[in-house]
């Protein structure tokens, strides 16, 4: 059933490996853990003896002191640019702590606080009145009871007083059931539950956080890959098994991959990799964009033609990346598309840059 899947959680995509590491696992673990730190470490980060994959690409010493957070009573806090894997560390940190990372809250203007932490039947709430039979559990409350870690993405975008509704599970590890009496009132965390929150660094100001709030977390910067070659390994490595999951037969070429991290990181510095000045964009090009563009070159490139996508398939798919924040970046676009470069790649993306619309 998993195969039909689009993408399952990483509890199911590296069942074996995590299966693998706590039958190797001797060390201590903190209470509630399905692995200890070294082996949760060793899950993101890879380990080659052990055949585990890397999943991670950035600083070892952030996930590290993430590790080291979780098995705190504080909740970790993962910020940075959009597109630089906060939501996929915040999986994979769940799944190698708790065995599950489904434990999930959607942060955005419409949250509230049902959603966070429980609601009702109401069918049976008519019918019975207030019970634990009635009451159904979202996300914190399941964490909670369950002593598993609770993911609470893009947080800055719920309002302050939804976002609040976590001080008192963070500090006092507890949660009031006020329409219960005797002692299913009161949900006490068990041990393992903790909260991983993630927040975009272009949402500040959108909804801040309270001080009491940002108290209860360590905040830890994910930040953009600053190496070419790494960069370059990821985007071919997670492009290829998109393209290999879309049915494409064909792994994408090295070659047009070499000129597409290039020109996504050219844009998103603002300079050349000879030093050159050249105008930056105020859309997102991230690492994560990246990926998508290169697999919608592959798709293009094989269905349509049936090989693999070129430079010129990159032009057609990177209009809406590159504009989809400011219609002037689509400018800013083609004066980059006029500089011409050695290389057959960096040709035909010179001679397709009438492909881009307007």
């Amino acid at each position: 059933m998993n195969e039909h899947v689009q993408r399952p959680p990483a509890e199911i995509r590296y069942a074996d490996e995590l299966a693998r590491l706590r039958d190797g696992d001797t060390d201590d673990r903190p209470p509630g853990w399905a692995l200890s730190l070294r082996a949760a470490r060793r899950f993101v980060l890879g380990d080659e003896k052990l055949g585990i994959s890397r999943k991670f690409v950035g600083d070892p010493s952030l996930i590290d002191r993430s590790l080291v957070t979780l098995a705190t009573n504080r909740g970790l806090m993962l910020v940075g640019e959009p597109g630089t894997a906060k939501s996929l560390l915040s999986e994979l940190l769940a799944a190698a702590v708790s065995g599950t990372s489904t434990l999930t809250i959607q942060g955005g203007a419409a949250t509230t606080e049902d959603q966070i932490k429980y609601s009702w039947n109401y069918a049976l709430l008519v019918a019975e009145g207030p019970s634990p039979r009635s009451l159904v559990a979202a996300p914190l409350l399941r964490g909670m009871a369950e002593g598993k870690v609770v993911r609470f993405e893009e947080i800055t975008r719920c309002p302050l007083e939804v976002q609040d509704c976590l001080l008192s599970p963070l500090s006092d590890r507890v949660l009031a059931i006020p329409e219960l009496t005797g002692p299913e009132a009161m949900v006490f965390a068990r041990e393992g539950f903790t909260v991983i929150a993630t927040a975009n660094t272009r949402d500040r100001g959108v909804n801040e956080m309270s001080a009491a709030l940002k108290r209860r977390f360590n905040f830890e910067t994910v930040f953009p890959i600053a190496d070419f070659d790494t960069e370059l390994l990821l985007v071919e490595a997670e492009a290829t098994a998109l393209l290999k999951r879309s049915g494409v037969g064909a792994p994408p070429r090295r070659d047009v991959l070499e000129v597409l991290v290039t020109t996504f990181r050219e844009l998103r510095e603002g300079q050349t990799a000879r030093g050159d000045a050249t105008d930056r964009l105020s859309g997102v090009m991230s690492t994560a964009e990246a990926v998508s563009v290169a697999h919608a070159v592959g798709l293009r490139g094989w269905f349509l033609r049936g090989e693999p996508g070129d430079a010129a398939d990159v032009v057609s798919c990177l209009a809406g990346t590159a504009a989809k924040d400011n219609p002037e970046d689509l400018a800013k676009l083609r004066r980059y598309l006029e500089q011409r470069r050695p290389g057959d790649q960096w040709k035909a993306l010179y001679e397709a840059r009438h492909l881009l619309p307007g």
